[in-house]
C-alpha cells in the first residue's frame, strides 16, 4: 500500500516539475526577445528619449549651465514668448527658409536630368565612375568643404575673383564681364546681399551628388520595355523622359525631397564656417535657426531659450514635412500605379 502511495506521490511530483518547466519555457520565450533588444532600449532611453524630455522640460526654465542644475528657474512660456518676439529669431527663420528654397530646388533640377543621362547614356563601369565622382562632395567633410570655399571666396586672393578678372579680358565674352574690374575686390562673404547666395552655392555643390545617386537608382528601376513601347508610339527622347521615366521615379523624388526639406532647415556648418562664426556675418545675413540655436546655448549660455528654439525648429520642420506629405505623399508613395 505504501509503495503505491509513494509511486503516486512521485508521479504527482514529476507532473508538477514538468508543468513548472513548461511554464518556465513559456516565460523564457516571452522574455528572450526583450533581452535581445534591451541594449537598444537602454541606448534609446538614455540618448534619445531622456534628452528629448529634458529639452521640453528645460524650455520652460531659465538656466545657465555654468551655474549648475540647482540654479534652474521655472519661467513658464517666457522663453517661447521672448523668441517669438525676437528680431534675431525671425531673421534666422527668413534666412533658413530662403536658403532651403534656393538650395533645395536647384539640387533636384540639376540632379534629375544628370541621373537620367548617366543611366541612359553610360553603361557599367563608366556610369559607376561618374556617379561616384559626383558623390564625392557629399561624403567630404562639410567643414573642409566650407573652408575651401572660404578661401575661394576671398576678396583679394580668392580664385573666384581671379577667374572673373580673367574672363573680363577674353575677347569674345569679355563684354559680359566688363563690370568686373570696377567691382574688384568683390567681398563675397562681407556684403549682406552676397552672403546667402555664396552659402547657397556651397550647399548646392555639396548635396546635388547625393540626389544624383538616389535618382540614378530610381531610373535603373524603369523597365526597358516601357521605353520600347514609347518608341513604338512615336515618343522622342524628351517625351520618353517626361512621360515615361519621370512618373516612374515618383517615390524616389518624394524620398529625396523629404530629406532635402529636413536637411536644409537644419543648415549649420556652412553658414558657421563661411561667416567665421561671427553671428551670421554682416547684418546676420547668414544666420540660420540652427546657428542661432548654437549662439543662444553655447555663446550666450541661455540653455532654456536654446531649448525653446530647438522645439520651435522641430515644429517648423514638422510643419514643412507635413505639408510635403499632404500634397505629394499619395503620389510619391504609390508611384505611377
Amino acid at each position: 500500500m505504501s509503495t503505491a502511495l509513494d509511486q503516486l506521490n512521485n508521479a504527482e511530483d514529476v507532473a508538477i516539475v514538468r508543468t513548472s518547466n513548461r511554464k518556465w519555457r513559456a516565460r523564457k520565450k516571452q522574455f528572450m526577445p526583450w533581452l535581445f533588444i534591451s541594449p537598444y532600449l537602454a541606448l534609446f532611453l538614455l540618448f534619445t528619449l531622456f534628452p528629448l524630455l529634458f529639452t521640453v522640460y528645460l524650455s520652460f526654465h531659465a538656466w545657465n549651465p555654468v551655474a549648475g542644475l540647482a540654479n534652474m528657474e521655472f519661467v513658464g512660456f517666457n522663453n517661447y514668448a521672448q523668441e517669438l518676439t525676437s528680431p534675431w529669431f525671425w531673421k534666422a527663420v527668413y534666412n533658413t527658409v530662403w536658403l532651403a528654397v534656393t538650395t533645395g530646388i536647384p539640387q533636384h533640377v540639376i540632379a534629375i536630368p544628370i541621373a537620367y543621362l548617366l543611366v541612359t547614356a553610360f553603361k557599367g563601369t563608366l556610369r559607376h565612375f561618374y556617379t561616384a565622382t559626383m558623390f564625392v562632395p557629399f561624403i567630404t567633410s562639410t567643414v573642409a568643404v566650407s573652408l575651401i570655399f572660404y578661401s575661394i571666396y576671398s576678396g583679394n586672393t580668392g580664385i573666384l575673383n581671379q577667374w572673373l578678372l580673367a574672363l573680363s579680358g577674353v575677347p569674345v565674352i569679355g563684354a559680359l564681364f566688363a563690370w568686373v574690374p570696377d567691382a574688384m575686390p568683390i567681398r563675397w562673404l562681407s556684403k549682406s546681399d552676397l552672403i546667402k547666395p555664396s552659402i547657397a552655392f556651397v550647399v548646392i555643390w555639396k548635396y546635388t551628388g547625393f540626389n544624383i545617386v538616389i535618382y540614378s537608382a530610381g531610373f535603373l528601376t524603369v523597365s526597358k520595355d516601357l521605353y520600347d513601347a514609347a518608341k513604338v508610339d512615336g515618343c522622342n527622347a524628351w517625351q520618353q523622359f517626361w512621360h515615361v521615366a519621370l512618373p516612374m521615379i515618383r517615390p524616389f523624388i518624394f524620398f529625396a525631397l523629404t530629406l532635402t526639406i529636413i536637411g536644409n532647415l537644419q543648415l549649420f556648418e556652412e553658414p558657421f564656417v563661411l561667416t567665421s562664426g561671427d553671428s551670421g556675418g554682416v547684418a546676420q545675413s547668414g544666420l540660420t535657426i540652427s546657428y542661432y540655436l548654437y549662439l543662444i546655448g553655447w555663446e550666450w549660455l541661455e540653455m532654456g531659450a536654446a531649448a525653446a528654439v530647438s522645439l520651435l525648429l522641430f515644429i517648423i520642420i514638422a510643419a514643412a514635412t507635413s505639408l510635403h506629405f499632404y500634397f505629394n505623399g499619395k503620389k510619391g508613395l504609390e508611384g505611377n500605379r
